[in-house]
């Protein structure tokens, strides 16, 4: 059984029923992890529950991480991830990488803030009901109504994981495991990578249009181009630069006192 099931998720093709699963299930779980751990712990220290968030992603995206790493040494005999993940052989020269994965980055960056107020509409129409609604729908909700010290405090603590560690997993996951298993679907493929990926938030479903606009020209250009660094680049970038900004401007009192 466990062989069967090495060579279903390490077969060449996704069976659609099974790539919506494999997309959808760890946003489920990671809710779950919420809810069940992530916002008691936070509110237990009287944390921002972006800091529950934070726990939640770790508990699911890291065994997701382990679980690639399994399937690596269930393939070849040694814990690698050689084989399990594609788009990862570097094919794009580094200044072509830079000429892509800049402009990508910037998009990111740029559209994902302008459409905030796009955001704010659909939590506020439609999705204020949810039992973690206290999360908002602006980019400081999660945050709101804390000390500067115990923001700042969440902040430094997530920066490496919301940052930097959980968004890579993401990537590797989505675009590395994922999106190259669809592959037979042409030009569908990204377009059904973008759209799953951004249903995958169930944790802040009221940004699922705004992700589909910011995200998709990251799985379509590693889609096309067979190079994972390029949504890294605009996914790891985009967040590691957000919170850090957040972290600076905090600790130099250019934010309230109180978000």
């Amino acid at each position: 059984m466990r062989q069967a099931l090495t060579e279903r998720l390490l077969a060449d093709r996704h069976s659609l029923p099974l790539s919506v699963a494999l997309h959808l299930v760890p946003g489920v779980l990671i809710v779950a992890a919420y809810l069940l751990a992530g916002e008691p712990l936070a509110l237990a220290l009287g944390a921002p529950v972006f800091l529950g968030w934070a726990i939640a992603l770790c508990l699911i995206l890291y065994p997701l991480l382990a679980a690639l790493y399994w399937l690596g040494h269930r393939r070849n005999g040694r814990l690698t991830l050689r084989g399990v993940l594609h788009y990862t052989d570097k094919p794009l020269p580094k200044a072509k990488l830079a000429a892509l994965a800049i402009p990508l980055f910037l998009w990111m960056m740029i559209v994902s803030l302008a459409l905030i107020p796009l955001d704010n509409f659909v939590f506020e129409q439609f999705f204020t009901w949810l039992p973690y609604a206290e999360a908002g729908g602006s980019a400081t909700t999660y945050l709101d109504g804390h000390s500067r010290t115990a923001i700042l405090t969440t902040l430094a603590i997530c920066l490496p994981l919301t940052g930097i560690s959980l968004p890579l997993i993401e990537e590797l996951y989505f675009r590395g495991f994922l999106l190259p298993r669809l592959a037979h679907l042409g030009a569908t493929a990204p377009i059904l990578n973008t759209v799953l990926f951004a249903l995958y938030h169930f944790w802040a479903p009221w940004t699922f249009f705004s992700k589909l606009v910011f995200f998709l020209p990251g799985p379509w250009l590693v889609w096309k181009k067979h190079d994972i660094r390029l949504s890294i680049a605009m996914h790891v970038g985009s967040t590691l630069i957000s919170t850090t900004a957040g972290l600076i401007a905090l600790a130099l009192n250019l934010l309230p006192q109180s978000l």
